[in-house]
C-alpha cells in the first residue's frame, strides 16, 4: 500500500525545508506557505510580482551552503526562523525589514556569484515549473539511487513536498498522466523533475560531496528524480496517509 513518508515544505526558495506532518492542499495552488518568498539577486531581471525562473534568484545550485539551512514558519504571525551551522539562526519577516536576512545570508554566499539583493513574494509560489507545482518523491528510488552512490542521500537533498513509502524504486515515472488521491487531496502528475547541481550538497554541511547527476546519468540515462503533481481538488493529508489512484 502506497503511504506517505514525510512531508515538506521550504518557505523562503533555496533557504531552508521545513518538516510537517500534515498539510491542507488547494485545488490550482502550490503547497500552503512553499516557496512563498524567493530571494531575488542582483542580476535578477524580476520585481517577483509574478512568477520567475530559478535563475533570477538564490539558490543551492549556485550557492551549496544554503542546502544546510532549516526553517521554522510561524504561519500565524508570518515569522520564519532561520539556522546554518555556521551563520547561527535569524528570526526574521520576509515581508517586513529583510535587512538583517540579507547580511545573514552574505557569508553563504560565494563572492564570485551575484549576491543576494531582495526578498520578492509572488502571487503563486516560486517553484521551479511556471504552473503551480507540489514534488512527490519515492523513498525506494531515493534508496536505489544512494545504493549507486554508496552514501545515505537524505530527503532535504532533493527539497521535495510529499515522499511515498510502499512503491517499488522509479515507478514514479509510470504515475506520469494519471489521477491519485493523497489523504483527501487529488492531484494529476504531470511530469518528471531534472535536476541540478543543488543536488551535489549535503544538506548538514553544505558541502558538496556527491555527484548526484552523473549518477542518474550513468545508471538511468536521465537526470530526473521525481515528478511534478498538480493539485485538482483540494483537501488535506498527513503522513502515513494513503495514496491511491482514481
Amino acid at each position: 500500500m502506497l503511504r506517505i513518508a514525510a512531508l515538506w515544505r521550504h518557505p523562503i526558495k533555496g533557504h531552508g525545508h521545513e518538516a510537517l506532518s500534515t498539510s491542507d492542499f488547494i485545488a490550482g495552488q502550490t503547497m500552503p506557505w512553499d516557496r512563498k518568498w524567493a530571494v531575488a539577486h542582483e542580476a535578477a531581471k524580476t520585481d517577483g510580482s509574478t512568477w520567475a525562473s530559478c535563475a533570477n534568484f538564490s539558490r543551492g545550485g549556485k550557492a551549496p551552503q544554503l542546502m544546510a539551512v532549516r526553517a521554522v514558519s510561524d504561519t500565524d504571525t508570518g515569522i520564519v526562523t532561520l539556522s546554518h551551522p555556521d551563520a547561527g539562526t535569524l528570526s526574521f519577516d520576509p515581508d517586513g525589514d529583510t535587512a538583517d536576512f540579507l547580511a545573514w545570508c552574505k557569508n553563504l554566499m560565494p563572492q564570485d556569484r551575484a549576491q543576494s539583493v531582495k526578498v520578492v513574494r509572488a502571487d503563486v509560489g516560486m517553484t521551479d515549473t511556471p504552473y503551480t507545482s507540489i514534488s512527490l518523491l519515492n523513498t525506494a528510488s531515493l534508496a536505489d539511487l544512494s545504493g549507486k552512490i554508496g552514501a545515505d542521500m537524505t530527503q532535504t537533498r532533493f527539497r521535495g513536498n510529499i515522499w511515498v513509502d510502499g512503491a517499488e524504486p522509479w515507478d514514479e515515472f509510470n504515475w506520469i498522466g494519471k489521477e491519485i488521491r493523497i489523504g483527501t487531496a487529488e492531484f494529476e502528475v504531470v511530469e518528471p523533475i531534472t535536476r541540478c547541481l543543488a543536488t551535489h550538497a549535503n544538506p548538514q554541511t553544505g558541502e558538496r560531496d556527491a555527484d548526484v547527476l552523473n549518477t542518474l546519468t550513468q545508471h538511468w540515462g536521465h537526470k530526473d528524480f521525481g515528478v511534478y503533481l498538480r493539485a485538482t481538488k483540494s483537501g488535506h493529508a498527513s503522513v502515513q496517509n494513503k495514496i491511491e489512484f482514481l
